[in-house]
């Protein structure tokens, strides 16, 4: 089973391209919640599609958390010397997207 339910932290852009058929996927990297203290961080590349990709990007920024839902595969990752696949990338195809944690500044500035 690859199915797999997590709470990430966005730590990248949201990066969107449009096919030639107005399907939307909308790239961006995420980290995983750690519970340890000394333990690496581990970054996985999370994959949205169709309507879900335009929410991704309307409504998440940087240092949000958010809880996901989809299938995990590994994909090649390339190395910045030389472009050889030195490591595997985890990617996650999302499916559902749920709010978790938003960011403060954004909900304090609509208040206003």
């Amino acid at each position: 089973m690859n199915y797999v339910s997590l709470i990430v932290k966005l730590i990248g852009k949201p990066e969107q391209s449009v096919f030639e058929d107005n399907i939307s996927v909308t790239e961006i990297y995420a980290k995983l919640s750690q519970t340890r203290k000394n333990s690496t961080d581990i970054i996985v590349k999370l994959s949205v599609w169709g309507n879900l990709a335009y929410d991704i990007v309307q409504y998440y920024q940087i240092n949000d958390y958010i809880v996901i839902e989809g299938y995990i595969s590994l994909g090649e990752s390339f190395s910045e010397i030389g472009n050889i696949t030195n490591d595997k990338q985890i990617e996650i195809s999302v499916f559902k997207v749920y709010p978790f944690l938003l960011n403060n500044i954004r909900a304090n500035s609509s208040e206003k």
